[in-house]
């Protein structure tokens, strides 16, 4: 088992984490901007493709009371009719899809109808079906309402004809949307199978991430591996740690674009390889590290960076409107705050 505890310190230089890429590709699985390409959209062949250390390395996150703050957005602002149905919900770029899962899990049929999530990594669709037949359980209970789908958030309806009461495009996932024209279908196909009235929640970086170009949030954290069983003196046994890098100070920036091109690096370390059990119930991550008991991979990834004035008018496009604005997934954290406020969170409703 592994505990994904933030620690709060440095790691290592990108120097230190070594790609699984030859720098010199001319394809790192990114959708590349030309002058004759007005749509495209960021994406990874290595890092979204690793599920379980993108799920670690996000484990810090408290995802029932995000979810919490979700669904009360979305029955503080949604323009109810006179009958409250329990909700439908979509999450986009969902990842783990560890937010579905636990509105559906910590919330009761008569709150949370159904759940679909969707993604365009196969890899991460597989892994977010099997968390979710070990959280929700087997079918006949809140199994059979979760559906994970692969598909590409810019055409929703071509993956599913479920009409949804909210919506939702977390962890800054809506950074993968490089254009305006990569926003504006995406949050017109999203308008087009939700339900009049209902909402959209995005979560991005806080936008003085853009103008100073500085770190809001850590470029880097620890998460300890701990093993199930305590020790001797009833303390955690840690057996090893995963380090990310989401980050680093030299990652080149267009201005005009308002494009990062991040590093980002995982590195997954065991303090003792033959501690590894070799069998089937074993995770590939463990099974192919280096005889040092190493797991890593690098890639730069291509991300854009949004102000809330964008935001705004993107989604008018789009026939949204921008109706509440925080600085985190909680409703006490304004997005002015100075010191609390380290995303922009949008909550929109359809016009």
């Amino acid at each position: 088992g592994a505990m994904a505890r933030r620690k709060n310190q440095s790691i290592q230089s990108e120097d230190d984490i070594t790609s699984s890429d030859d720098s010199s590709s001319d394809n790192k699985g990114f959708g590349q901007m030309t002058e004759d390409d007005d749509s495209t959209i960021s994406k990874s062949d290595s890092i979204y493709s690793m599920p379980p250390l993108y799920d670690l390395a996000f484990g810090y996150r408290n995802y029932d009371e995000e979810v919490d703050f979700l669904l009360d957005a979305h029955d503080k602002y949604a323009k109810h009719s006179s009958t409250k149905e329990p909700l439908r919900i979509l999450e986009l770029a969902a990842g783990p899809a560890r937010h579905s899962l636990s509105a559906l899990s910590e919330h009761l049929s008569s709150e949370v109808d159904s759940v679909v999530a969707l993604d365009r990594s196969q890899e991460m669709v597989d892994y977010g079906v099997e968390n979710a037949d070990y959280e929700l359980g087997v079918p006949g209970g809140r199994r059979d309402d979760f559906v994970y789908v692969n598909g590409d958030m810019r055409s929703v309806g071509d993956s599913t004809n479920t009409s949804f009461d909210t919506a939702w495009l977390l962890l800054g996932s809506a950074s993968h949307l490089l254009t305006n024209n990569d926003v504006i279908a995406c949050l017109s196909s999203v308008n087009s199978v939700l339900k009049s009235g209902g909402t959209v929640v995005i979560e991005l970086p806080h936008p003085r991430e853009t103008f100073s170009m500085g770190e809001c949030t850590r470029n880097g954290w620890t998460v300890p591996l701990v093993e199930d069983d305590m020790d001797g003196d009833g303390e955690e046994k840690e057996y090893g740690e995963l380090n990310i890098v989401w980050g680093e100070e030299g990652d080149d920036f267009d201005p005009v674009l308002q494009i990062r091109h991040f590093t980002v690096g995982l590195e997954l370390t065991v303090n003792n390889i033959e501690d590894i059990p070799k069998d089937e119930a074993t995770s590939p991550l463990f099974l192919q590290m280096s005889k040092e008991g190493k797991t890593k991979v690098k890639e730069i990834v291509p991300m854009r960076l949004f102000t809330l004035q964008e935001i705004d008018a993107l989604a008018r496009c789009a026939g949204f409107e921008l109706i509440a604005k925080y600085g985190a997934l909680a409703e006490d954290v304004s997005i002015e705050d100075e010191d609390g406020a380290f995303r922009m969170v949008c909550v929109l409703t359809k016009s």
